[in-house]
């Protein structure tokens, strides 16, 4: 039966790390954390399952998901964060893979929780991803903001049933804190990368992110907390697109 490395990347995770853990007792083989140097009681709780803990300075989730699946002694990964745990479903599709795992890669789907609701919509679920996967048919990437596990062509791929539950945010408020600290990260690497963004990009981006996910992907259905992250999802692009050509016009001053 081949073995599962589980890998979960932290920072002041005292409150979700040990539901997290708890979901993966009796699924994953050995159980790595690599923490950003949590001040909080992150590492004493994962002492309690028989954790490699590992401290890192943080340079990007991309980097640091890399380094971590870098210490796994199983090329099978099995990638989580803090405030994730998987459901029972997914728990027993896992190990009934696990017998015999033929692909390369699996996608779970993933529902998210906000301010206490699930959000069955608003481009939030199924909310597709990979997170069981042979580490050497890819890598994380390509930016170090919702970063993927990109697979090498000719990869093998499935989808097993059940869910990651994933305690996004407890508030409107923590949710805008986060966009705008990730927008930051998302327009510096896209800068890096050479993409360009025209006069009206931002606010194009932020009228059809809103009416993509709340019209066409029923993001009304989800009420209240359905407008609010449809609309703070559409100002999420907003801002990545208005920041990166900031430093377009930065760089294009410098020039001359």
């Amino acid at each position: 039966m081949p073995k599962i490395s589980a890998v979960i990347i932290t920072l002041n995770e005292e409150k979700l790390i040990e539901r997290c853990l708890t979901s993966l007792v009796g699924v994953a083989d050995e159980i790595i954390v690599v923490d950003s140097f949590s001040t909080d009681s992150t590492e004493k709780i994962c002492a309690g399952f028989n954790v490699k803990f590992h401290r890192h300075v943080f340079t990007g989730f991309m980097d640091q998901k890399n380094y971590a699946l870098s210490l796994a002694l199983n090329n099978y990964i099995l990638s989580l964060d803090a405030d994730e745990a998987l459901n029972d479903e997914l728990r027993k599709s896992i190990l009934a893979e696990k017998d015999d795992l033929k692909l390369d890669g699996y996608y779970f789907n993933r529902l998210n929780n906000f301010c206490g609701q699930w959000i069955r919509h608003s481009a939030w679920y199924p909310d597709r991803q990979l997170r069981l996967f042979n580490r050497r048919k890819g890598t994380w990437g390509p930016i170090n903001v919702h970063e993927t596990f990109n697979m090498l062509p000719g990869s093998t791929t499935g989808r097993l049933k059940g869910d990651i539950l994933h305690w996004a945010h407890e508030s409107a408020e923590e949710l805008a804190g986060k966009i705008n600290s990730y927008s930051d990260i998302a327009a510096g690497d896209y800068f890096k990368a050479g993409k360009k963004v025209l006069l009206f990009s931002p606010v194009l981006h932020l009228i059809w992110r809103f009416i993509v996910t709340y019209f066409f992907h029923l993001g009304f259905l989800d009420g209240k907390n359905g407008l609010i992250v449809c609309y703070l999802g559409a100002w999420s692009s907003y801002l990545k697109y208005s920041k990166l050509r900031k430093l377009s016009m930065e760089a294009n001053k410098k020039k001359g």
